[in-house]
């Protein structure tokens, strides 16, 4: 490390000189308020001592055009360097009296303290280059993909899908010679999102499956998507329907499916444990659709996901769906699927669409985890407020008002 130290009548002055110097990568190490001259003691002047110090790998003095080629970088640099953290170490200009020795331990804490300072600026200088980029990429921009950006941003989808989208759209616009119309880039806006979510469309709950698990945090719904679905499986497809639930954690919640078996005309079950579903199910066996109700729990914690998991087991032919609410945080709803499909599982229902006007999670989470949409639910109405999940009505709801 190449240090150097500076009296000046002002810390700006010094900044200055330790640029011109030692270069943008400088490190100020340490200020103080110094006297200096005078006669017997007397007539001193106050000036301002500053060390700073360069790594020796980067100790090359840059040109004045790599100084400025980033005026805003280099102004939050010399911001950084200004009020950098403090320590005192050797200097070597002007010549001064040898320091004493340091004891290794104060030594490699000086070390980690000036290399944690040199890491700061680093990651400042990225964060501004990339700042840059970005504001002059958006320059770039017709106003019609900066609408479009701005839009799915706000609708909370995944910004690595929305510039993947926007860097399609821009390469046809290219191509085309000409700036696209608003209407003709929501137009490729919604062909690219179909193209996207087609290999996921038709992801119903299997036809060929007995039994049917639910999971999903507190709240999402579930029981009330549970009503909904058996009472279109009984009242239009004539099927029996039996239903089990190990949600004993809230009695409110055994209370609400035993009032919509009792509507229905259904058969309930509650479990306690794994030890009681082969009972359940010798109740059901006449069943031919057994939908199961599963607690609902903090699933952002993989001990509680495993422990629900564990009440899955069946030798019957089954399947689990991820039950997720859209009022509900997207990175919460990503960390929930995420714990889930460790353990296999690839279907999802969303729920409580009425209840918001962001739909980007829905993109994310089959993007991002693959997950096979099955239905959207809204309302508390049994059998209605529940759909199929449709990629045209998704695309729809995506894209909004705004689009064309």
């Amino acid at each position: 490390m190449r240090v150097k130290r500076y009296v000046v009548n002002a810390l700006p002055e010094a900044v200055s000189m330790i640029r011109s110097e030692l270069g943008k990568d400088a490190v100020i190490l340490n200020t103080k308020e110094i006297k200096v001259g005078g006669f017997m003691g007397m007539f001193r002047k106050k000036k301002m001592e500053v060390i700073a110090a360069i790594e020796s790998n980067q100790a090359n003095v840059p040109t004045p055009q790599q100084r400025t080629a980033n005026p805003q970088v280099d102004a939050a640099v010399e911001q950084i360097l200004q009020t950098a953290q403090r320590t005192a170490t050797a200097v070597m200009e002007p010549p001064v009296p040898a320091p004493a020795p340091v004891p290794v331990k104060e030594s490699n804490d000086r070390k980690e303290r000036e290399q944690f300072i040199i890491d700061e600026i680093r990651d400042l200088r990225e964060y501004m280059v990339k700042l840059s980029k970005q504001q002059h990429n958006l320059a770039a921009m017709s106003e019609p993909l900066i609408q479009l950006k701005v839009h799915l941003l706000e609708q909370e989808m995944d910004p690595a899908w929305v510039e993947r989208l926007l860097q399609g759209i821009e390469e046809k616009q290219h191509e085309a010679e000409g700036e696209f119309s608003k209407d003709q880039v929501w137009e490729l806006a919604a062909a690219q999102i179909d193209e996207w979510l087609r290999p996921y469309s038709g992801s119903g709950i299997s036809s060929h499956v007995r039994v049917v698990h639910f999971v999903g945090p507190t709240g999402v719904g579930k029981t009330t998507t549970i009503a909904k679905l058996a009472a279109e499986q009984t009242l239009k497809k004539g099927r029996k329907v039996g239903f089990i639930t190990s949600d004993t954690y809230r009695i409110a919640a055994v209370d609400q499916l035993r009032t919509y078996a009792t509507i229905l005309n259904v058969p309930l079950e509650v479990v306690f444990s794994q030890m009681d579903l082969t009972r359940a199910f010798k109740q059901l066996e006449e069943q031919e659709l057994i939908y199961m109700d599963t607690a609902g729990r903090n699933f952002r914690s993989e001990l509680h996901v495993s422990e629900v998991n564990s009440l899955l087991q069946t030798t019957e032919p089954s399947e689990t769906v991820l039950v997720l609410s859209l009022t509900g945080k997207t990175r919460d709803m990503a960390a929930v699927a995420d714990h889930f499909s460790k353990y296999g599982v690839r279907k999802v229902l969303f729920t409580k669409l009425d209840e918001t006007s962001v739909y980007g999670a829905i993109f994310n989470l089959i993007m991002n985890f693959e997950f096979l949409p099955t239905y959207m639910a809204s309302g508390q109405t049994v059998p209605d407020d529940i759909e199929l999940f449709q990629i045209d009505v998704y695309i729809n709801k995506l894209l909004g008002s705004n689009g064309p």
